[in-house]
């Protein structure tokens, strides 16, 4: 029995799972009851499981018959604090949604698992099947490389479930995949004074405005538009009462771009313009950056080839995508730091079934009917690789 049609075999079980977990969506780095259930199924297939007495998630070992080389395929398994609104029959009830489809990826995964270990004595090598905390705070992954659980990975493969690919397709290319996530915050000191009388004080308010166009003017003049980044502030707090300058504000945002060059870049000139801006109107401001996600690229050639031909050869040529690179952010990245990896995304997105809405909507709906063929991909990859 080929891959795909143990995928088939495997289809009902993978729908299963996926509805299980739906039903008990936690919290980033909270997910105990989720890892109890994936701890639970792996060790019915007679997998290998490590698990941590200190942070969630779990690592499953399916280890071939021959020796070889090792890869680590990843999925995610935290939910979002969005309350559901999709009336499925398994919908949550706890206040929580898996409304970016980890609940997909951990199915997918245990799909996987059943897949591979039908597969197992054809295997050379070891696969590592990480079940990942806290991927949604973007720090999650960060625990399983300082704990050095990937120190004999030769190669890492992550696959998100996305609503801009259609259901029963793969969006698998090389290069820029997903960007860079930071953090920042704007801290702006005036002095205050009565609203009738504004020229006693240094207004913060107005300067922060300011400072928040400027910011925008940045990125539209300063950086080339076919070298994407993004600044976003996404909160202003600040002011005491209606008719009294303010003297104090704080913003908050983000931002994004594709290679760390560009990226590195955007800390620096954000400073001069914040701290020259509130110079000009008399009051002080200074800049707090926080790095988080470094951006996804697939930069290995021999791992591209691999994910392309796997999906190929179980579903043809049309089962591929091309889809332009997204500005969202994933923590995959630090695993593939000193690592070859390859990430790909898997459709949903189905009119016939209301599968319309983007991830992180209350509304996200799925076509279950595929995700049976991303445990084919993802076996299929990890069989390719290790019997190359």
């Amino acid at each position: 029995m080929d891959i795909r049609e143990l995928a088939e075999k495997y289809k009902d079980y993978i729908i299963e799972q996926r509805r299980i977990l739906h039903q008990i969506p936690e919290l980033s780095l909270q997910e105990v009851e989720t890892t109890k259930k994936i701890v639970e199924e792996l060790e019915k297939m007679g997998i290998e499981v490590i698990t941590f007495s200190d942070f969630p998630g779990c690592i499953g070992i399916i280890k071939g018959s021959k020796p070889g080389k090792t890869i680590m395929l990843r999925a995610d398994i935290d939910a979002l604090p969005v309350e559901e609104h999709t009336n499925l029959p398994f919908a949550s009830t706890n206040g929580n949604m898996h409304a970016c489809g980890h609940d997909i990826h951990m199915a997918v995964q245990l799909g996987t698992a059943k897949i591979l270990m039908e597969l197992k004595d054809e295997l050379s090598g070891t696969v590592k099947l990480l079940f990942q905390s806290g991927e949604e705070v973007a720090q999650g992954a960060k625990y399983y490389l300082n704990n050095g659980y990937l120190d004999d990975v030769d190669a890492v493969y992550g696959n998100h479930i996305w609503s801009g690919v259609e259901a029963g397709k793969f969006s698998l290319e090389g290069g820029e995949r997903m960007a860079s996530c930071d953090k920042f915050k704007i801290i702006v000191d005036g002095v205050s004074s009565h609203g009738s009388a504004p020229h006693m004080g240094h207004d913060a308010l107005i300067a922060a405005c300011s400072i928040a166009m400027n910011v925008q003017s940045y990125i539209s003049r300063r950086k080339d538009p076919l070298d994407a980044a993004v600044v976003t502030i996404g909160t202003i707090n600040g002011g005491q009462r209606w008719n009294i300058l303010a003297n104090h504000v704080e913003m908050e945002g983000t931002t994004r771009a594709f290679n760390n060059e560009l990226r590195n870049s955007i800390e620096g000139e954000l400073r001069t313009i914040i701290e020259n801006t509130a110079l000009a109107l008399g009051v002080t401001a200074r800049l707090e950056y926080d790095y988080l996600t470094n951006p996804v690229i697939n930069d290995s050639e021999e791992l591209n080839k691999i994910a392309h031909d796997a999906a190929v050869k179980l579903y043809g040529e049309d089962v591929i995508q091309l889809m332009t690179k997204v500005t969202g952010a994933e923590d995959f990245s630090f695993l593939t730091i000193d690592i070859p990896g390859f990430y790909g995304f898997s459709g949903c997105y189905n009119p016939e079934i209301g599968a319309i809405h983007n991830n992180h909507s209350d509304m996200f709906l799925v076509d279950e009917r595929t995700i049976h063929m991303s445990s084919a991909l993802a076996a299929q990859f990890a069989y390719d690789f290790l019997n190359k």
